[in-house]
């Protein structure tokens, strides 16, 4: 065994020991649990990634795409669960609970109501699309009776964690010509849910809450851990999910002359072909990087 054995090895202990649930073995108390020091917090330097400076006179090529990332899909579970927080610990959460917690902590200072971030919203701004509050059959008689409305008559609606079907991201593929290499970088993301006010009936459209852009909030999602199910004591942060590419996506839009039209805008009721549209935008950008090394 050399020294780059040596290396490898130490590196994989000190990732698993930093990834861990935090003082677990030495809690004398639950509280202590998930807790660090500031010795802990001093030693480890816990940040996400920088992205290296790239000119702009480096990029040979480009191409902006939207994925949709569908939760329902196994390889995107570490995504969406957990939706039921009473039965795990509060280092465990989903990524919208994740990033809804940071938005009313003001951790997360700025969404968009579009990914081209032409209109910042509010928080307060989201509030119609986030709850609906309504009024019961019974609450209706009180008023119609000139009676005061009571609060059991009045339902609220919020969304959480368990009503987000997917997450929609915009990235940016380019071919560095100073590396020669085809990379990828994550511009925004944006959850989706059924409309608040329709959410119960059978088939409700799904909209767009709102979008944040990605490297804003790569702070945030460093932070938190997703669950890794194949070993617990090594988890990876959101921010290193997303940014490996570690999920499903299918591509649902690219940049074009016809307004960066969506593929079901022309491939209409068609779901096979509008899946194959999705591969072939994809395997169009990755020939670019293949072209390159063909004389």
């Amino acid at each position: 065994m050399n020294w780059r054995n040596f290396l490898l090895i130490g590196l994989f202990l000190i990732t698993s020991n930093s990834f861990s649930q935090i003082n677990l073995l030495n809690a004398k108390d639950p509280d202590e649990i998930g807790v660090k020091t500031q010795e802990q917090i001093d030693a480890d330097n816990d940040h996400p990634l920088e992205y290296g400076y790239v000119d702009t006179r480096d990029v040979l090529w480009a191409k902006m795409t939207w994925e949709r990332i569908v939760l329902d899909e196994r390889v995107n579970f570490p995504l969406y669960y957990p939706i039921d927080t009473s039965f795990v610990g509060q280092e465990r959460r989903s990524l919208y609970d994740v990033i809804m917690k940071s938005l009313k902590k003001g951790d997360i200072e700025k969404v968009y109501a579009d990914s081209y971030f032409t209109e910042e919203r509010t928080l307060e701004d989201l509030e119609a699309s986030l709850k609906k509050v309504d009024t019961l059959d019974a609450g209706y008689e009180q008023l119609n009776a000139g009676e005061e409305l009571s609060d059991e008559y009045i339902e609220t609606r919020i969304l959480n964690a368990a009503d987000v079907a997917e997450f929609r991201i915009k990235g940016y593929w380019y071919f560095d010509k100073r590396q020669g290499e085809l990379k990828y970088r994550l511009i925004a993301l944006c959850p989706v849910a059924p409309d608040v006010n329709f959410i119960d009936s059978e088939t409700p459209d799904l909209v767009e809450l709102f979008w944040i852009f990605y490297p804003d909030v790569r702070e945030v999602l460093n932070s938190w851990k997703s669950f890794n199910n194949k070993n617990s004591a090594n988890p990876i942060s959101f921010d290193h999910l997303l940014n490996s590419r570690r999920f499903s996506g299918v591509i649902y839009k690219e940049e074009n002359v016809y307004q960066d039209r969506l593929v079901n805008e022309y491939i209409n009721e068609n779901a096979l072909m509008q899946l194959l549209e999705s591969d072939r935008i994809r395997e169009k950008i990755r020939d670019f990087e293949m072209d390159q090394w063909n004389y």
